[in-house]
């Protein structure tokens, strides 16, 4: 961070923190024990380039706190990466995964590399090498810490990490448990690449769903017939736009950096998708309309807005001008506290990134549980679910004399795959938290906007882990 800047990242979620923490019982000493990072580990080594120069590589792991075992966060490659990104990072996933009742401390991980600039065979090294120093300090491991994939890395990089830590352990029965976002032949979990986006979806709906929510907006019940507008074509932001245009909602405009387009009519992504892969780039699209800037689209009339791309794209510059009545933080940390002081005096609901985007790490804790118990979802109960409802399906075909349409027999008489199954659990999560939070905010009139009120209930959780372990009387 820039000598400049009045405030750092890890400083900016603490007076996050602290706004929120004035709206709890707790103690101050609890309070600061929450608030602190516990570990941090700050690594340099070398690495073999192709070219046969040796590069010292920085890298960090940060255990933010474990009132909860095992630690849970990204491992991002960036050649942003510094220590205060990945203090602040990590503490948002304590908080994150309070929220959505996933029993995980929170942790993070940086590489401070380009991956643009590295071989596939150089990036391979890093990552192993990371993962080795990891072992030594016992900072990864299925009950201590487990990463994921953050910016920068995927499934590819996951399984790098689980192979040398298997290496590094023979014969640990759980090592595959020792980092999610594997691909599922790896011990991956099916639905984790659109959770995060199906997450978005569930939580703006259930928001949707609350009559003296959209009462004070000036929005009927439910997602149906809504104008939506996303911010980013990545994963979050395709699957976004996706699940809310199958939701009956009708995204009018898509953005990218390179610009955006609109249609009154509604747009499907995975044609612009397909667009964007032909022509290089999402604008031109047969029936749309472009606009010049990325920007321009976040100012667009509309119900929801969904900025799915990059950090403090709504500012106190343009807050002024988004007339969207719901903002769905999809990406981390898309709105400013000052965009967040616009949005109160102009009565826009701004659903906070710490809880919304937790689809991820919420269907990661799927992927731990399956690891650990060594069974695929669905194996023990799709065939039992579908024998039982053929026979309930029979008995009341019997009984009524009506027989059932194929379509509608499909689908009662299925059993649960493991993708049914882990959007369910996603669906409850994001449903549940949803409704806690906004139980927080309906409990104190003072408290002034959903983030705080998201805060208050993370801390709420936390400390009441703490109180529970008698180590604070």
């Amino acid at each position: 961070m820039s000598a400049q800047q009045p405030y750092s990242f890890f400083q900016s979620v603490e007076r996050s923190f602290n706004k929120a923490a004035k709206f709890t019982k707790w103690e101050q000493g609890i309070l600061e024990q929450i608030k602190a990072c516990n570990s941090v580990y700050q690594m340099r080594f070398p690495v073999k380039r192709d070219n046969g120069t040796i590069e010292v590589i920085e890298a960090y792991r940060v255990q933010h706190s474990q009132h909860k075992s095992p630690c849970k966060g990204g491992i991002r490659f960036s050649d942003e990466v510094n220590q205060d990104e990945v203090m602040a990072l990590a503490s948002l996933m304590t908080y994150k995964c309070a929220i959505v009742n996933v029993p995980f401390g929170g942790g993070k991980g940086g590489i401070k590399i380009n991956p643009k600039n590295y071989s596939v065979y150089e990036l391979e090294k890093i990552t192993r090498r990371y993962t080795s120093e990891l072992v030594k300090k016992n900072f990864i491991g299925p009950g201590i810490d487990v990463p994921a994939p953050d910016y920068g890395t995927g499934e590819r990089e996951m399984s790098w990490i689980v192979d040398t830590y298997s290496s590094l352990k023979p014969g640990e029965i759980d090592a595959a448990g020792c980092v999610t976002g594997k691909p599922v032949s790896q011990g991956g979990v099916r639905g984790r690449k659109g959770a995060t986006g199906l997450g978005v979806f569930y939580g703006i709906r259930e928001v949707c769903m609350m009559e003296d929510v959209m009462k004070k907006l000036g929005l009927s019940t439910g997602v149906k017939n809504k104008t939506v507008v996303v911010q980013g074509l990545g994963n979050v932001g395709y699957h976004s736009s996706k699940y809310f245009r199958e939701g009956g909602a009708k995204v009018i405009a898509l953005a990218e950096y390179e610009g955006a387009i609109m249609n009154p009519d509604g747009l499907n992504e995975e044609e612009v998708f397909q667009h964007r892969k032909t022509t290089g780039s999402i604008l031109n699209f047969p029936g749309a309309t472009n606009l010049a800037n990325s920007s321009d689209a976040l100012e667009l009339e509309c119900d929801i807005l969904i900025p799915a791309a990059l950090e403090n794209v709504i500012n106190g510059e343009n807050a002024p001008r988004v007339k969207a009545k719901i903002v769905g933080e999809a990406a981390n940390g898309p709105c400013t506290p000052e965009a967040d002081e616009v949005f109160l005096k102009k009565g826009i609901l701004c659903v906070p990134d710490m809880y919304l985007n937790a689809g991820g790490v919420t269907v990661s804790y799927f992927e731990w549980l399956k690891n650990l118990s060594h069974v695929r979802y669905g194996r023990l109960e799709k065939r039992f679910a579908e024998n039982q409802n053929t026979e309930l399906l029979q008995q009341i075909e019997t009984l009524t004399g009506k027989t059932v349409n194929e379509k509608e027999r499909k689908f009662i008489l299925q059993g649960p795959d493991e993708i049914d199954l882990v959007q369910s659990g996603l669906e409850e999560s994001m449903i549940t938290a949803t409704r806690e939070i906004m139980a927080v905010w309906n409990s104190n009139p003072e408290i002034p906007d959903m983030r705080t009120a998201a805060y208050v209930s993370a801390i709420n959780k936390v400390a009441t882990s703490y109180a529970e372990l008698g180590i604070f009387p």
